[in-house]
């Protein structure tokens, strides 16, 4: 297999990272044997996972080769309009497409040998469903540097896992921008529709374990526009992204506050628990003033129980407060002001937790200068959503690249992170989980976080070996032992701050340091936009140089 080298050394370093600490085995009534043989499995998903982003970091430094630009040229498949080279017609045995009925006449096509690319259709801005974004063309010409090594690597899984008789499934790389590469290449059903930063398997690896809060406005006005079902939309892909490492709370706030759900502390995102949220998240209705100062003491009064009674994930803190209003009833603005920058020092000082708070202005009427002050003077980062051409989930979902910064150094460079068992979407009802690590551009400081790799795992096998079910709650136990990493530590200048609220919010989200984004090491690009070393990506010199169609067998529609 192509970079073997790296590989080894990888495998030998999960080897002392398992011996140590990384697995914890669950007792029940597999034998010694089977537990063994079972970690020895994961050690090589999880070894698999890091020399995968190996190669992804190593591809992206000859991302503005001018080879590599000029042969991306419709060098790329895409997974709704193109034919693949190889594509030969999955058997029964190795994977069956729902709507392909029960694989016995028919079945989907696939190429084992070929990735496939996905990118959401906000971003196929250009002819025949192409890119117009030079950084999502530059991210499909350097990833596709990377099919070699995954069609050796797929080859090879083939062979091991033909000893459990268990079809290997997808290995897949995920980029922050959105776009999406998979081997084997299959064709989606639905166009445009999948975003990788949305998945759990992509939030997990790219943040680490974490708790948190979303603080939603269920003001009168939230009738507004649509704006509740916005924010229950968004309220819920947050949720959902969570894993088994994470805890979570939902406070919702008018004339006053509330804890949505039977706890009134944080409770760990497990699939049971996150369904109960979602649940209850649908069932919000809007109605009364805006009380801003109870919304973040109930928040905070949660985080406190749930770091006294340790029942917190020991890591950093998100809190997400979206209001669509200004302050209506309760304490003025200086107050809550006073208490979040209290509430959040209280936290450092006694319990050496970070909490970071998030705000988002949802629409035109949304105050602006509280939730801003409030993001600029607790460290935080605020963004303004138009409720009728933003995109409030993408907005509240980002939080975790704040996060990322802290796994990329430190004693988190090879994190690998694990996702609870759960429904693959094809076959529907198969359980599988997924294995994943984030990527960096480890060349600048801090790393340039770039995405994340994943590697999907049927359980059949695990299930055989062990004589446990994917949903039992030794099989959770497994996972949740695995998803462990050393809490990312954010060390961030003001103006690398400053960088970072730039880069989810553009100027307007900037809190005026660094000469509005453009002080101290800073420099323009081509574009206007300023560079900031692993904050904000620089740009390919030669922009001319990319190409204009990435799709290579396309039929012309996307």
């Amino acid at each position: 297999m192509a970079g073997g080298t790296r590989f080894l050394s990888t495998l030998l370093l999960a080897a002392s990272l398992f011996a140590s600490c990384s697995y914890v085995p669950v007792a029940s009534a597999a034998s010694a044997a089977a537990d063994e043989e079972v970690k020895t499995i994961l050690l090589r998903m999880e070894s698999d996972a890091l020399a995968f982003r190996d190669e992804m970091e190593r591809v992206y430094s000859a991302r503005c080769d001018t080879q590599t630009l000029t042969e991306c040229y419709e060098a790329n498949f895409n997974d709704c309009s193109s034919t693949f080279p190889d594509q030969r017609c999955m058997k029964a045995n190795e994977l069956v497409i729902d709507a392909c009925g029960d694989g016995g006449d028919c079945n989907a096509l696939w190429d084992k040998r070929r990735t496939a690319v996905s990118i959401p259709q906000a971003l196929a801005s250009g002819e025949d469903g192409n890119p117009t974004d030079p950084e999502v063309i530059e991210t499909a010409c350097y990833s596709n540097l990377a099919e070699p090594f995954l069609a050796a690597k797929y080859e090879n899984d083939e062979e091991f896992w033909l000893r459990y008789n268990v079809q290997p499934s997808w290995t897949y790389f995920g980029a922050h921008n959105g776009l999406f590469r998979k081997i084997p290449a299959t064709h989606r059903e639905e166009c445009g529709q999948y975003d990788p930063r949305s998945r759990p398997w992509f939030v997990a690896a790219s943040s680490g374990p974490k708790d948190v809060v979303l603080a939603i406005d269920v003001s009168g006005s939230m009738n507004d526009y649509g704006r509740m079902d916005l924010a229950k939309e968004a309220a819920i892909t947050v949720v959902e992204t969570l894993t088994v490492a994470d805890r979570v709370a939902v406070v919702a706030f008018s004339g006053t506050a509330y804890q949505v759900g039977s706890s009134d502390s944080l409770i760990r995102a497990t699939a049971e628990n996150k369904a109960a949220l979602v649940e209850a998240l649908g069932n919000l209705e809007a109605g009364g003033a805006t009380n801003f100062y109870d919304a973040f003491n109930t928040a905070f009064n949660s985080i406190d129980r749930a770091v006294f009674d340790e029942a917190s994930s020991g890591c950093n803190v998100a809190i997400l407060f979206l209001t669509d209003g200004q302050i209506t009833e309760g304490a003025p603005a200086d107050a809550v002001i006073n208490l979040v920058n209290e509430r959040t020092q209280r936290l450092a000082d006694a319990f050496d937790r970070k909490a970071t708070v998030f705000t988002f202005s949802l629409g035109q009427q949304a105050d602006h200068s509280v939730t801003k002050t409030i993001a600029c003077s607790t460290g935080g980062i605020w963004a303004p959503v138009d409720e009728l051409t933003g995109d409030l989930v993408s907005a509240m979902s980002s939080y975790y690249k704040l996060f990322a910064l802290g796994l990329g150094e430190g004693g988190n460079e090879d994190f690998a992170a694990w996702v609870e068992p759960y429904e693959f979407a094809n076959p529907a009802g198969k359980m599988g989980t997924t294995v994943s690590a984030p990527v960096f551009d480890r060349s600048v400081s801090p790393p340039l976080f770039l995405g994340v790799v994943g590697i999907d795992l049927y359980m059949d096998a695990l299930e055989r070996i062990l004589g446990e079910g994917a949903a039992s709650s030794a099989m959770l136990q497994r996972f949740v032992a695995l998803s462990t990493a050393r809490c990312p530590s954010i060390e961030l200048t003001e103006c690398e701050l400053d960088a970072f609220r730039f880069l989810g919010g553009g100027t307007e989200a900037t809190c005026g340091i660094c000469n509005n984004t453009r002080g101290n090491n800073t420099r323009i690009q081509a574009g206007g936009d300023p560079v900031y070393p692993g904050i904000v990506p620089e740009q390919c010199p030669f922009q001319s140089d990319l190409p204009k169609n990435l799709w290579r067998n396309t039929d012309g529609a996307f």
